[in-house]
């Protein structure tokens, strides 16, 4: 098959990076090692060009790191602590104060909700999450772990304001980043096959 002037990689490549993404959890990652802050922007950048009905662009980022995993991880548990009531849990509370510890860069994840054009509120979720694939994909290229969560504080009362978000948008969970210290397995799908269905008349 010829190949366009301008690519970059062969379709075996591409086919072979989506095939190798994985999800790597904050106990895989090395602890203490840091990615660079200009990795991390480039992952934000492969973000930026994610797909957006009318460029609404809605995808909206805070990015924590250093000290600021200190001020994240004690903002969600003592958030959590508040809600939960009868409900809490310890050990939930323990892993919010821990798991951004583990992190080089933990990345919230918003969807900044379009006033100015009438568009279906699903179109601009789909578009966040078409840019957190494209950093899923980047961290990939890059040798490095990374994890989207949409539990800890995603859904509690009180969040948003946190991650400069107002109340007609969305807290879409968080990005975990880290280098890899344990592999994740190999992944597995049943066969496409079976959730398609072709007509052709």
């Amino acid at each position: 098959m010829d190949l366009p002037a301008t690519a970059v990689i062969t379709p075996s490549q591409f086919n072979d990076l989506i095939k190798s993404r994985r999800s790597i959890f904050p106990k895989q990652f090395v602890k203490g090692k840091r990615i660079p802050d200009e990795i991390v922007w480039q992952l934000l950048e492969n973000a930026n060009w994610a797909p957006t009905h009318k460029f609404t662009e809605p995808w909206r980022f805070c990015v924590f790191t250093g000290d600021g995993l200190k001020k994240l991880a004690t903002f969600q548990a003592e958030l959590y602590k508040k809600n939960a009531g009868e409900n809490f849990k310890q050990d939930k509370y323990e892993k919010l104060q821990t798991n951004p510890l583990q992190c080089s860069h933990v990345i919230s994840i918003g969807m900044k909700r379009s006033t100015a054009i009438s568009i279906p509120e699903f179109e601009e979720i789909a578009a966040v999450a078409c840019a957190v694939e494209n950093i899923y994909l980047s961290v990939t290229v890059y040798g490095i772990g990374g994890y989207w969560t949409t539990g800890g504080i995603t859904f509690e009362d009180g969040a948003k304001k946190f991650f400069g978000l107002d109340e007609a948008d969305k807290l879409l969970g968080f990005f975990y980043l880290g280098y890899i210290e344990i592999p994740s397995v190999p992944g597995k799908r049943g066969s496409i096959a079976n959730k398609t269905t072709w007509i052709k008349q």
